[in-house]
C-alpha cells in the first residue's frame, strides 16, 4: 500500500500532489513546524547542501540574525531523521511587509522524492492563512514554478547585494499584492 505520513494523519493525496505522481514519495514522512531544537541539525543540513559560500549569498545575508517564523517554516523527517527543512523569514519590501522563502534544503539522499514541494506548499499555505500577501525567494525557476513562483518583473525589486534577477522569484499569496509591492528589499527588524 501506498502511503505518507504528515503531521501523523496518513495524507497520500497531499504528498502525490507535491511530487507530481502517484509512486510513494516515502512510507513515513511527517512534516512539522519548525522549533529551536531543529535548528542545529539544519545548518548540518545546510553545511551538507550549500557549503561555506552560502553566508556570501545576499539571500542569507537578508536572513543573517533575524529569527525564522516559526509558524510558517516547517521540517521533514523521516523517523526520527531530519531530512528536509524550509525556512521562512520576515522582510520589507519598499517599507512593506513580505516574506523569503529559504533556505529549502533536502537532504541529498533524499532528493526527487517531493519533500521539498511539500515543504514549500505547507509553508504558502500556513503564509496565507495568516495573511501574509507576497513571497520573494532566490532560486531556479523551473522547480519553485510548480509550487507558484514566477520571475520578478525586472526592476521592480532592490536587493541588498547581487543576485541573478532570473533567479529573483515571487509567489502572490493575494491577487494583487505584486503590483502594490516594489523597492528595496530590506531585513525586518
Amino acid at each position: 500500500m501506498q502511503r505518507a505520513m504528515t503531521d501523523g494523519y496518513n495524507d497520500t493525496a497531499a504528498v502525490a500532489a507535491a511530487s507530481g505522481d502517484l509512486t510513494p514519495v516515502l512510507p513515513a514522512l511527517a512534516l512539522r513546524p519548525l522549533n529551536d531544537a531543529d535548528l542545529a541539525q539544519i545548518l548540518r543540513l545546510d553545511e551538507r547542501a550549500f557549503g561555506p559560500g552560502r553566508f556570501a549569498r545576499t539571500a542569507y545575508r537578508l536572513r543573517e540574525n533575524i529569527a525564522p517564523d516559526y509558524s510558517l517554516s516547517f521540517v521533514a523527517h523521516v523517523a526520527t531523521f531530519l531530512v528536509g527543512s524550509n525556512i521562512i523569514t520576515p522582510i520589507r519590501v519598499g517599507g512593506e511587509p513580505a516574506l523569503l522563502l529559504g533556505p529549502l534544503t533536502v537532504d541529498p539522499s533524499f532528493r526527487m522524492r517531493g519533500i521539498g514541494e511539500a515543504l514549500i506548499k505547507r509553508s504558502l499555505s500556513a503564509a496565507k492563512a495568516a495573511g501574509h500577501t507576497l513571497v520573494l525567494l532566490v532560486g531556479d525557476a523551473p522547480y519553485y514554478s510548480k509550487t507558484g513562483f514566477k520571475p520578478a518583473p525586472r526592476g521592480q525589486f532592490t536587493l541588498p547585494g547581487p543576485v541573478d534577477p532570473a533567479r529573483l522569484l515571487v509567489c502572490e499569496l493575494m491577487d494583487g499584492a505584486l503590483g502594490r509591492m516594489s523597492g528595496p528589499v530590506s531585513r525586518a527588524w
